[in-house]
């Protein structure tokens, strides 16, 4: 089995939250990344997901543009490279925002079904709906109309309410009020009441003062107890079935201490993205700059094939990428917890 399928998925999420730990999601946009991605999560010995965004999958399909074309031609290239480790991995596309519903995500959810109907696996196992840019009542009726669309093909579907700030793969939210940041009960509530009659697994990014980009630790102003309120409301009301598979948005600069307090608040899953990209660039800017007579041909030399190969410097970037997974699991404490095959 290339990919985990649904009931597989499930439990996945199940474990993670009765054993208070969550998977790293770690944005990818190469063959290289993907493989880095898995390397990292074999080392760990841990199950994971990784995950396609519009301007990945846009990236992928070069000068075409194509973002629904190089999304499938990178989960084509992850179902055959997962099928040869031993952990889960489960793969998911990252904020789907409204204007791009029916130009990214609905296009491959029909490749999902069309690929069911000819007996094969899913293309994803679940999809991000980022709908905190509308009002919430509108971003409920749309979350819920499209999680009756995954239901109907065994796709978990991820909703949010509440803005994560900083900018992230072209949607800018650097100018949003404070308050816009943080989740309130009551909207975790209107979500509940919204989604839960559909009788399908979804999971919520509830914003705390989540960020996404690059930060010191300290500098972004988290509320985990925000989550915890939001899960008792929600438990209080309508019993512990209710509780919500939380994703945690924005980690960079997150301390230990704050990431291990939204573990006890139900965050099964936590985006890796920026740490990912840092430490995939950094190994070839090394490379670049300790080779640098032997990568350009200067003066008629002719330069070293060997370290302007372009593999001799992307196994390094892959190595480092790879580390920076394992720290991932490390850090959400899903490392040797790997369910195997």
């Amino acid at each position: 089995m290339p990919i985990v399928d649904y009931p597989r998925y499930c439990e996945m999420l199940d474990r993670a939250k009765e054993g208070q730990f969550a998977y790293p999601a770690i944005n990818i946009s190469s063959n290289e990344t993907i493989n880095a991605a898995l390397e990292g999560f074999a080392q760990a010995n841990s199950d994971g997901i990784i995950q396609v965004s519009t301007g990945a999958g846009e990236f992928a399909s070069g000068s075409v543009k194509d973002m629904v074309l190089g999304s499938i031609s990178l989960v084509n290239h992850a179902q055959l490279m997962a099928a040869k480790y031993d952990v889960n991995i489960a793969i998911h596309t990252d904020h789907c925002v409204p204007e791009k519903v029916d130009t990214f995500m609905i296009p491959l959810i029909e490749e999902t079904a069309r690929r069911r109907a000819a007996g094969q696996p899913n293309l994803f196992n679940s999809h991000m709906f980022d709908g905190s840019v509308l009002p919430l009542d509108e971003n409920i009726t749309k979350s819920v109309e499209l999680l009756k669309l995954c239901k109907e093909n065994d796709i978990i579907l991820e909703v949010e309410a509440g803005v994560v700030g900083g900018e992230e793969d072209g949607i800018d939210n650097t100018d949003t009020p404070a308050e816009k940041l943080y989740t309130t009960p009551e909207d975790m509530l209107a979500v509940h009441e919204a989604l839960s009659p559909v009788g399908h697994r979804y999971m919520f990014a509830a914003t705390f003062g989540n960020v996404h980009g690059v930060y010191k630790p300290g500098n972004v102003s988290l509320k985990p107890s925000i989550l915890k309120d939001g899960q008792e409301a929600v438990v209080s009301k309508y019993g512990q079935e209710a509780h919500f598979d939380l994703v945690f948005h924005g980690g960079s600069g997150s301390s230990q201490e704050e990431i291990h307090e939204t573990l006890g608040y139900g965050v099964v899953k936590m985006n890796v993205d920026t740490d990912c990209q840092y430490t995939f660039s950094r190994p070839v800017a090394d490379h670049m700059m300790t080779n640098y007579e032997g990568v350009l041909r200067v003066d008629g030399e002719m330069g070293n094939k060997k370290v302007y190969d372009p593999r001799s410097y992307l196994k390094k970037a892959i190595a480092g990428m790879a580390a920076r997974v394992v720290e991932a699991c490390e850090d959400l404490k899903s490392d040797g917890k790997s369910m195997g095959r």
